[in-house]
């Protein structure tokens, strides 16, 4: 696997692990959304240089970003909707309203979210599991919450309107 998608698996693994979310959803009422900024560009860049001497086919299976999706998915068993952004910085707004659409649009009744970012050194993950009906305790999804989430974890987040 590349940087990014044992990043995903790893995170995925942890958030999940004590959920027993497969007891209350089937796997195709369960979506994936990713985002990230750099795509699979920490792979593209080494995939272009195994090119120079013998193209490497283990690398070039991950020069998709969306690659970190299916191990997440293969791994979980989830065979919902999913999809893949690639922005800028990690947006709460977007993310939120994307998700709520899901929800409310389609038969998806949970969601595991978040941004997975690999670039070289730099490693950035923020996951999060929502659902359609939450109990009594449980916090509306929103863009607010997911930034004062991701900001309480990392520090700080460039919010675009």
């Amino acid at each position: 696997m590349d940087p990014l998608s044992k990043l995903g698996v790893l995170a995925s693994e942890l958030l999940l692990r004590e959920s027993d979310w497969k007891q209350h959803h089937k796997p195709e009422q369960v979506a994936l959304v990713l985002a990230n900024a750099h795509a699979s560009l920490d792979t593209d860049v080494r995939y272009f240089e195994s090119t120079k001497t013998m193209a490497s086919p283990s690398l070039f299976v991950y020069t998709l970003s969306n690659i970190v999706a299916g191990e997440i998915c293969i791994r979980h068993g989830i065979k919902g909707e999913n999809a893949f952004f690639v922005q800028p910085t990690f947006d709460p707004k977007f993310m939120s309203q994307y998700v709520n659409q899901l929800l409310t649009e389609t038969k998806t009744q949970m969601c595991l979210a978040g941004w997975v970012d690999v670039m070289g050194e730099h490693h950035d993950v923020f996951l999060y599991l929502t659902q359609k009906t939450g109990t009594a305790n449980a916090k509306e999804h929103s863009g607010e919450l997911l930034q004062k989430l991701y900001q309480f974890n990392y520090g700080s987040v460039d919010q675009q309107s």
